[in-house]
């Protein structure tokens, strides 16, 4: 029996410039959104959720179209099929009439625990 080690992800979120075109009291339906995302990704079979990291305080505004992400969520995942079903939870989390894909866009980095050598 071999054993298989977790795929250690990076899910970095960053928001749209759709969220900030949105009146202040549509908003909280994006967080709900969000809210469910961070919730559903806790719940698939073998992940588990490390910590989240945001940005918000220092990073006012969209994010650019790579690094910095406004916020990240760090997870081991049992493989790459639950990533991928983790990010395409912003292709169907329902947020009024559209999807969380269109206030927020998502990039996992999947990789392995980085181990320090004893030297």
């Amino acid at each position: 029996m071999t054993n298989v080690k977790p795929i250690r992800t990076l899910f970095c979120v960053a928001v749209l410039q759709n969220f900030f075109d949105l009146p202040f009291e549509e908003i909280g339906k994006v967080w709900t959104g969000f809210a469910s995302f961070m919730s559903n990704v806790s719940k698939l079979p073998g992940v588990t959720v490390l910590g989240t990291l945001d940005d918000d305080e220092t990073m006012v505004g969209t994010s650019p179209a790579g690094f910095p992400f406004t916020c990240y969520l760090l997870a081991d995942c049992p493989d790459r099929e639950t990533v991928k079903a983790a990010c395409n939870l912003f292709r169907t989390i329902e947020v009024g009439e559209h999807r969380l894909w269109r206030y927020m866009r998502i990039e996992a980095r999947m990789g392995r625990a980085l181990e320090i050598p004893n030297l």
